[in-house]
């Protein structure tokens, strides 16, 4: 790993520290935010999924909106965006913003989980579940991982099983709203239970993988599978 990474990745987990503390006022994407803990947050806490598990991951506090984290961006135009289906696959494919627009359009109402500490609850997204995209390309026999692809080469590494649950989605609409670019307009990932990470921004391609291929953070020490209510934060 090269010195650069190396004070980044130890810059990046002080941050985390401290806002799992929730004592740290951080500016990123313009604006200044307390990750405290309030009202919505010890409402969350007391709160249970279907699946059992409480609805707020340890180490995370509730902010009223989704927050931007940087990155590098991609076009924001739907004119530049193009989503290539493939890998392991019997029939790859690739569609522009009028295609995925076509295509059938699921609403999932889903919390997510940043690694820094904060959690945004109770949106809704809209857009493609990549099991669908899977089922129209054809995902051959032995796919164990699905790559999420981006803008200047930012990729994410997530299991076959749980990136194709129903509520993982090729998105364009929070809260039917278009994505700001910030956000990662036009098209972004969305893979609620995971870190927040997981689902990149500006997405490009969706790839079907035998074998596990360590994304950008994952490959700079962050945990390779990112579960926040085992909070897998680093590797």
């Amino acid at each position: 790993m090269a010195k650069d990474d190396i004070e980044r990745l130890e810059h990046r987990r002080d941050f985390i520290k401290k806002a799992a503390a929730g004592t740290l006022i951080v500016a990123m994407g313009g604006g200044l935010y307390r990750l405290v803990s309030d009202d919505l947050t010890r409402k969350a806490r007391a709160q249970r999924r279907s699946d059992g598990r409480p609805r707020l991951p340890p180490g995370q506090r509730v902010i009223s909106e989704l927050r931007p984290m940087g990155g590098e961006e991609g076009s924001a135009k739907t004119a530049d965006f193009r989503l290539e289906v493939h890998g392991e696959v019997e029939r790859p494919f690739t569609v522009d913003w009028k295609g995925l627009l076509a295509l059938p359009a699921s609403k999932v109402v889903a919390d997510v989980h940043c690694v820094t500490g904060w959690s945004c609850l109770g949106s809704t997204w809209t857009g493609v579940q990549v099991k669908y995209l899977a089922e129209k390309a054809g995902v051959k026999a032995g796919v164990r991982h699905v790559i999420f692809e981006a803008a200047h080469g930012y990729t994410s590494n997530v299991r076959y099983s749980e990136a194709t649950a129903p509520n993982v989605l090729v998105t364009y609409e929070l809260n039917g709203k278009a994505f700001s670019r910030s956000h990662g307009a036009p098209v972004r990932g969305l893979v609620p239970d995971l870190y927040f990470w997981k689902s990149a921004k500006w997405l490009t391609g969706i790839r079907f993988v035998k074998h596990d291929e360590p994304g950008y953070w994952e490959t700079r020490g962050y945990h390779n599978h990112a579960d926040p209510w085992r909070e897998e934060r680093y590797g």
